[in-house]
């Protein structure tokens, strides 16, 4: 595989027009290289986890995977799609980097299994196979504001790829131990729950995916200039706010993380890890902590085109009815299947490399936004 092959997604162009517009423009989207490789990782039963109280843990544990992978991708110095989706999370990542990433991923999957007694499905399905079954995977970079940019996918590619990855006759293939320990530096989950930037405003989680025979670009278009009308901006809707933003502080809340990084409680890592949170306090008042908190809101990853739309949004219950009226709509028209969840707060997981620039945040609703909406959005494309 070439150098440049394997820098596809790096150097792609960054458009930073109206996402419903950008839809619809065929030509800025780039079918990904055939040789490349999707990979997702899924927690089995995840409704039933989230039911039983453990939708943090099913957040830290798919957070876990994404901060895994991209280490790994960090040091082959590329830089990969990849998407959060509550319960699990996609990659599309090449040649170079697959079997090291799959590796890493038995491992966690190993300790995910031992020390949660959650079952982490982790699978790869190559984008040739994706092409060869008759399916697209286009890709292109988004931007609403500053320096942050995400991957925006159309076509059906990573849908085919996790039902194949879900399927019962799926076998991973055994590659060995990793050749590194598993990587999980960078992985912060201290936040406390977080409310709404305004007393009257709710945390509406939001799954969307084209009908059958449906225009997907056309009917995502139509998702998002309905939101875009309704709630405003992105900056408008965004649930995270500065003023709204608590450190965990209990020897409980550090303990899961650890646990998740380490498999084993390590004491005085415990203890060192509780003060460092405790110093957020006092850091979180200077200058630098105070530009941190700001680039941690636009760097907030509350949006998810993958093929379908997935988005944590925030505002007032009459915007939502008319959300859903506009919903219904669309549904009733035959162009989408969707699915919400409405909480009072929102969950934040993180990625943290340095706390200048290099940090991204994982948003869900409260109490398992995703995983509850995506099991209504299952039932609806059943009855289909």
């Amino acid at each position: 595989m070439s150098e440049n092959n394997a820098q596809f997604y790096s150097r792609l162009p960054v458009n930073r027009i109206a996402l419903s517009d950008l839809l619809t423009e065929d030509h800025l989207f780039y079918n990904v290289p055939e040789d490349w490789h999707v990979i997702i990782t899924d927690i089995k039963s995840s409704t039933a986890a989230v039911q039983g109280g453990l939708h943090e843990t099913v957040n830290l544990i798919a957070t876990g995977s994404i901060v895994a992978v991209l280490n790994i991708s960090y040091k082959a110095n590329i830089t990969i799609p990849f998407f959060f989706g509550g319960d699990g999370a996609t990659f599309i990542v090449p040649p170079a980097v697959v079997d090291t990433a799959m590796r890493a991923l038995q491992l966690y999957r190993k300790n995910m299994q031992q020390d949660f007694n959650l079952e982490l499905r982790a699978g790869t399905v190559p984008v040739k196979e994706i092409y060869a079954q008759g399916h697209e995977l286009k890709v292109t970079k988004f931007s609403s504001s500053g320096n942050f940019s995400i991957p925006i996918i159309l076509g059906d590619g990573l849908n085919y790829a996790e039902k194949v990855i879900k399927g019962e006759d799926y076998l991973l293939a055994e590659l060995g131990a990793p050749d590194h320990e598993l990587d999980l530096t960078g992985m912060m989950c201290r936040w406390d729950k977080i409310k709404p930037p305004e007393i009257n405003f709710e945390v509406v989680t939001l799954l969307a995916i084209a009908a059958e025979g449906a225009k997907q670009s056309t009917a995502y278009k139509k998702v998002i200039s309905a939101i875009d009308e309704i709630y405003g901006t992105p900056q408008k809707r965004q649930p995270i706010s500065v003023s709204k933003l608590k450190l965990k502080s209990t020897y409980a809340a550090i303990k899961l993380e650890m646990r998740l990084k380490s498999g084993n409680m390590k004491m005085f890592k415990l203890i060192q890890d509780w003060f460092t949170a405790l110093l957020g306090f006092i850091y979180f008042k200077t200058k630098n902590g105070k530009n941190y908190l700001n680039r941690l809101v636009e760097m907030s990853d509350t949006l998810v085109v993958d093929g379908k739309i997935n988005t944590v949004i925030t505002g007032t219950e009459q915007q939502r009815l008319l959300l859903q009226e506009a919903l219904n709509a669309l549904e009733e028209a035959g162009e989408i299947k969707y699915a919400l969840y409405v909480s009072k707060e929102s969950v934040m997981s993180c990625y943290v490399r340095d706390l200048k620039d290099d940090h991204i945040h994982f948003v869900d609703g409260a109490e398992g936004g995703y995983t509850k909406a995506a099991g209504v959005l299952k039932l609806k494309l059943k009855k289909v």
